[in-house]
């Protein structure tokens, strides 16, 4: 079994490593697009839109209206692109945190004071919490899963397995609000749009069930870890440990200004929610939507800005009770470190706000949505059959486009709008989504990460290679897709809302 896996796993590398970057992968989708829409222009494709009961017709990328749209509109397809001002908005706010060290201590601190009976499924629910930090939660937290379980006197390895699935496989569930879900859910906007001009899903959209499957899957991986893994690392043949000494576990002591500055953190987060809440108790208050709705209140629609303002107000606070926030200068410094830190992403999402543009211009979208809803229709699938196709395909794109809001980017054009048309709300379609964007994130040596935690786990065991770590990682992966998943059906099934505003079918 494990020799097949390897032969998986290999193939998987070699056709992902042949893959461009994303924003060659964007800007070579948009050539494609070009010629499809010149020969469905060509061939006089056209569909009604039952949503507004009119003709939509293919039009040519490559006529001269299309050649026009690619030069007078490439300003505003990127700076009306709804992820990007949420995510710097947002991320303005986390930089603070993240820089003032304010993000590094919460995560030693939910490890640092645990009893070792729970451990596991703290040291889960902690990467849970990490996804708040993005992609730092996994240079953060691996290394520390290794040094908790070595200070309770258990085996590393299970440490940093535990902490690298819980980060990667559960990376779309939080009980926090996430850039990843500023990131989604303005892309899952922008696919809406296809259908609905007006419809908007905020980032808020998925978070009661966010919040569920973190518990949830928290306590899979802890099942799994005590029930499979225990076993499977005690199995694996003795070999001498490479990293034997002592320091090192004082990483995980709390420093006594740290725990200063988080209970000083903790009280303004108080102070902060309680003051939001006595402001939106008068019916006539501003923070509350028209005719009083708490649903559409500025609050949750602008919960970009009070997302950046917490977390910009929390690090703040917590830099000066450490001394990481000497003075008011540092604020607008942490905050341009963080910019260029999102440079990446900012040079990413021009590429793909230009596909998505050129493919609502040319009509394409609209055409195989509603095909394809059309089809879905006379074949009889329903809501439940349509999400088990979104979570296979997309698990195995996952397995060599690693990339969340990349994938999200290509398949939300099509699946957000032809659910529309089967009335099933975009947020469910981006709810089912996050579950095939996560789960395979553990086993695919495509991910940097898989190859970081592998030099980890290299650290307490020298032998250790792809089919080791693959080995421990699978059975979570693969228990966690299957758990999720039936959340999902659960949750869709009892008509449970998937967050505040959002429609419960």
């Amino acid at each position: 079994m494990l020799s097949g896996l390897l032969r998986l796993l290999g193939a998987i590398e070699r056709a992902g490593n042949k893959l461009p970057h994303p924003f060659w992968l964007f800007a070579v989708l948009s050539a494609i697009l070009a010629l499809v829409s010149w020969v469905l222009a060509a061939a006089d494709v056209s569909v009604v839109d039952p949503a507004s009961d009119k003709t939509v017709a293919v039009r040519s990328l490559v006529s001269a209206d299309g050649v026009r749209s690619l030069i007078t509109d490439a300003v505003t397809n990127y700076a009306t692109f709804p992820p990007l001002g949420t995510i710097l908005v947002v991320m303005l706010g986390v930089a603070v945190a993240d820089k003032s060290g304010m993000l590094t201590a919460m995560l030693r601190a939910g490890v640092s004071r645990v009893p070792a009976r729970w451990m596991t499924f703290a040291l889960a629910f902690t990467a849970m919490i990490a996804h708040i930090a993005s992609d730092a939660a996994y240079i953060v937290l691996v290394p520390l899963g290794g040094l908790a379980f070595r200070a309770i006197g258990r085996s590393p390895i299970l440490g940093i397995v535990v902490a690298f699935v819980g980060v990667s496989a559960g990376y779309d569930a939080s009980p926090l609000i996430t850039p990843v879900d500023a990131v989604l859910s303005g892309l899952t906007t922008a696919a809406a749009h296809t259908v609905d001009p007006d419809y908007v899903v905020t980032p808020l959209s998925n978070y009661f069930f966010s919040l569920a499957s973190s518990v949830v899957l928290a306590g899979v991986i802890t099942f799994v870890t005590e029930k499979v893994l225990v076993k499977r690392v005690a199995a694996l043949p003795p070999e001498p440990e490479e990293n034997t000494a002592e320091p090192g576990l004082g990483e995980l002591a709390q420093r006594p200004e740290e725990a200063r500055g988080l209970r000083r953190a903790g009280l303004t987060l108080l102070v902060f929610l309680a003051v939001v809440v006595v402001m939106m108790i008068p019916s006539g208050s501003p923070l509350r939507g028209e005719g009083g709705s708490i649903v559409e209140s500025p609050v949750l629609s602008g919960i970009a800005v009070v997302l950046g303002l917490l977390f910009a107000v929390l690090g703040a606070v917590y830099g000066r009770a450490t001394g990481t926030v000497r003075g008011s200068r540092d604020i607008p410094d942490f905050m341009a470190q963080g910019m260029r830190e999102m440079a990446p992403i900012l040079v990413l999402f021009f590429a793909i706000s230009q596909f998505l543009a050129y493919f609502k211009w040319t009509g394409v979208g609209q055409v195989l949505a509603i095909r394809g809803a059309d089809l879905l229709k006379d074949l009889g699938v329903t809501g439940p059959i349509a999400f088990l196709g979104i979570v296979v395909i997309c698990t195995v794109i996952n397995l060599a486009m690693t990339s969340g809001s990349a994938m999200w980017a290509l398949v939300s054009p099509v699946f957000v709008p032809m659910l529309m048309l089967l009335h099933i709300p975009p947020e469910a379609t981006q709810a089912i989504y996050r579950i095939a964007d996560s789960c395979t994130n553990a086993i695919t040596p495509m991910s940097a990460y898989f190859v970081m935690t592998l030099g980890f786990l290299q650290r307490y065991r020298r032998s250790a290679g792809i089919g080791t770590l693959a080995s421990l990682t699978l059975p979570l992966s693969v228990a966690m897709l299957v758990a999720w998943t039936l959340l999902f059906y659960a949750w869709w099934a009892l008509g449970i809302p998937l967050g505040p505003g959002a429609p419960v079918r």
